[in-house]
């Protein structure tokens, strides 16, 4: 850089072509400093969008596996200038084209696995272009070290790859690819060293008493009916009551109601064995059995008997069926009040609204039964506004109130069950 006197001495005798040369630096300057802003917006963008919502696994599986390809195509650069005697550009488009090949594969297989949750022949070929740019690479090494370097390093980049893959099938399906029959989890179980629940140890040592006490009860049962000797029979109680006193020593069980129900359960599932060669559970294959509102309408109708116990009322005026008449529940009188406080109060909203409900109206929207629906309907249809509703309904379209034929007003004319007056 010229010291600052020749740069003044330049500026004075040449004035204009400093001026030009100010104002053109000054202009590279603000360039630059877009360039700048929109490279630092761009990297910022595609930060928050690509590499911020990864988890940091997948963000060193990348960096890991991108160093392995770079060191994987310096290999292949010494290979295609040494080996094959590429120079020049020529080797500068052609050293890394495996690599390439690799990197193309293993972005079909991404996508492959996303859409059909599997890595196809692209995955296959992930590997085998991985293991021939590795045996390439290594052929060309100038020792055992250096070939076991370049060996190595494309392997981990597979292997980076393949495990991300892992992990984000995982993530998407839920599911490993497959389960081990034999896992060091499992052998462990077999073997008796693990437990297969989140049970303490002292939970699986009071279920181990209680199992043996309810076998021990099971087996002195079982002599006992055989008819065993005396002999069998004092050894198979003595083993009983040394279970017994064991469980209730270490168990708690005289004072645990859980551990007290728990053993009978074990005992009555122990003696009833026999029992399960009598059982007829349902075919899941056969037709659909009864509706269930079908098999109570006709349990009703039959009667706890089977004979016609209950009467379905079917009221011949309008074809309708009606709640079943069947006996009213006992209930207490502050319940008995309250039904009829409810009762009353729909019917009065209903006379409100120009409509006199009948008695399965009432019966169904109170809960109360139909005979009290009935009675009640009977004493409140003389009051002076039901019984202006149905002098109405009978003068205008001449029906017989029969507690069947509510009088209803709609749009200010007075319709009995549906029908109006002619227009």
């Amino acid at each position: 850089m010229p010291p600052i006197d020749d740069i003044t001495a330049f500026a004075s005798a040449q004035p204009v072509l400093t001026a030009i040369a100010g104002v053109f630096a000054l202009l590279v300057l603000v360039a630059a400093y877009f360039v700048v802003r929109a490279v630092q917006r761009a990297a910022v963008r595609f930060y928050h969008r690509h590499i911020a919502p990864r988890p940091a696994e997948d963000i060193l599986t990348i960096v890991a596996a991108s160093i392995a390809t770079g060191v994987s195509a310096q290999g292949m650069w010494r290979f295609s200038g040494d080996v094959l005697g590429f120079d020049g550009p020529l080797r500068l488009l052609l050293f890394a084209f495996i690599e390439v090949a690799v990197i193309t594969s293993a972005v079909r297989a991404r996508r492959n696995m996303r859409e059909n949750f599997s890595a196809g022949i692209d995955g296959v070929a992930v590997w085998t272009l991985t293991g021939l740019t590795a045996v390439l690479s290594s052929m060309d090494a100038r020792s055992v070290a250096e070939a076991v370097f370049r060996l190595a390093a494309p392997l981990v980049a597979a292997w980076l790859w393949e495990r991300g893959m892992a992990i984000e099938r995982h993530r998407i399906t839920g599911r490993s690819r497959i389960n081990w029959r034999i896992t060091p989890e499992r052998a462990l179980v077999r073997i008796g060293l693990a437990e297969v629940s989140d049970r303490t140890a002292s939970e699986v040592d009071a279920h181990r008493r209680l199992t043996r006490v309810a076998l021990a009860a099971k087996r002195a049962r079982a002599l006992r009916a055989a008819g065993a000797s005396e002999r069998k029979m004092r050894s198979a109680l003595t083993k009983l009551d040394r279970a017994m006193d064991r469980a209730v020593e270490h168990t708690g069980l005289a004072a645990d109601p859980a551990r007290q129900e728990a053993l009978l359960s074990q005992i009555g599932a122990l003696y009833n064995t026999s029992a399960l060669i009598d059982l007829t559970p349902p075919v899941p294959w056969s037709p659909e059995a009864e509706e269930p509102q079908s098999r109570a309408r006709a349990a009703v109708a039959a009667g706890p008997s089977g004979t016609p116990g209950a009467r379905s009322a079917i009221d011949d005026d309008d074809d309708e069926f009606q709640v079943l008449d069947v006996p009213p529940p006992v209930v207490d009188t502050a319940q008995r009040a309250a039904l009829m406080r409810a009762a009353r109060e729909y019917w009065d909203k209903q006379i409100e609204r120009r409509f006199v409900p009948r008695a399965t109206d009432i019966a169904h929207e109170t809960g109360v039964s139909l005979a009290s629906a009935r009675e009640y309907r009977a004493l409140w249809k003389l009051e002076p506004k039901a019984h202006a509703l149905l002098e109405a309904a009978f003068h205008e379209h001449g029906i017989v109130d029969t507690g069947t034929f509510p009088a209803i007003e709609t749009e200010q004319v007075l319709t009995v069950n549906g029908s109006s007056p002619a227009r």
